[in-house]
């Protein structure tokens, strides 16, 4: 069984992003800027904040966070967005989810430029993905497209079980499997005979926040199993699939924590440099 490295390739692709940072500053005389905002002080937000902008400054980046306690209006947020947006030294901005409930969160994303989304959850990077046009894909989704495709070059044809609808991940890895020409059936917690569909699968992605839902009957000899599941329970972080289980008959598998994550960072950079690069067309 192959042990899907995400913390090696993100490096890797951290990597090439930097060289990629040095080039475009040599030739523009200038950097792509990330500007996260953050608002409350939720321990998961501020640390993915930190992880996010510490990876920011590695890579060559101009890195950005802006904090406002939990008791901000939402006016306030939606007009320090539409100043950011008019801002050429920000390529990319991102507001920390989850938000404070008086925050309407399709507001806010509504209101970040679409060619400023490096979350790629506007609606218009959203139909973009949808009909195969460019633009901002959702980072997890990305990370989890690229360590797929490090293991499988090829996807032509394989029958793809995506277990989860949400925005942020299921309905994004659904349309990039699709572009890779795989028969996708897209599954979440309420699909009858779940374990079925898992059974007929060569490529099962899953992103439904139930602990260790997959188990090892559920895979088929050889399937690549992605994980992006991350719960907390008693014995720790576990993913949504029985990795002890799984392992013994997957041709390759995530690891929780280390597979999924930090190539979700890592998406982001490159999300960011990708705007930055657009910008300069337009």
């Amino acid at each position: 069984m192959i042990l899907i490295d995400g913390k090696k390739q993100s490096a890797e692709l951290r990597e090439e992003l930097k060289q990629e940072v040095e080039g475009l500053k040599q030739k523009h005389n200038k950097v792509p800027g990330l500007t996260v905002i953050l608002i409350g002080d939720l321990a998961p937000s501020q640390i993915y904040v930190r992880n996010k902008e510490k990876s920011a400054k590695q890579v060559g980046l101009k890195s950005e966070v802006i904090k406002y306690p939990d008791t901000v209006d939402e006016k306030t947020v939606l007009n320090k967005i539409e100043e950011l947006n008019k801002d050429e030294t920000v390529s990319g901005i991102l507001v920390q989810l989850p938000l404070p409930k008086h925050i309407n969160k399709q507001h806010v994303i509504e209101t970040i430029s679409p060619h400023k989304d490096v979350d790629g959850l506007h609606p218009m990077n959203v139909g973009n993905l949808s009909s195969g046009y460019q633009g901002s894909i959702p980072c997890t989704p990305l990370g989890c497209y690229y360590l797929l495709k490090k293991i499988e070059p090829n996807l032509t044809g394989k029958k793809a079980v995506m277990i989860g609808r949400s925005n942020l991940n299921g309905k994004a890895m659904a349309q990039l499997l699709l572009q890779e020409d795989c028969t996708v059936t897209i599954t979440h917690s309420k699909t009858k005979d779940l374990q079925h569909e898992c059974s007929e699968a060569d490529v099962i992605v899953a992103a439904v926040g139930i602990p260790e839902l997959i188990k090892g009957d559920w895979v088929k000899k050889d399937a690549i199993v992605i994980d992006v599941g991350i719960n907390k329970t008693e014995n720790g972080i576990v993913g949504d699939v029985n990795f002890e289980e799984v392992s013994k008959v997957a041709k390759a598998l995530t690891p929780v924590p280390g597979g999924v994550g930090p190539m979700t960072i890592a998406c982001l950079l490159k999300n960011t440099i990708e705007c930055f690069k657009r910008s300069l067309i337009n």
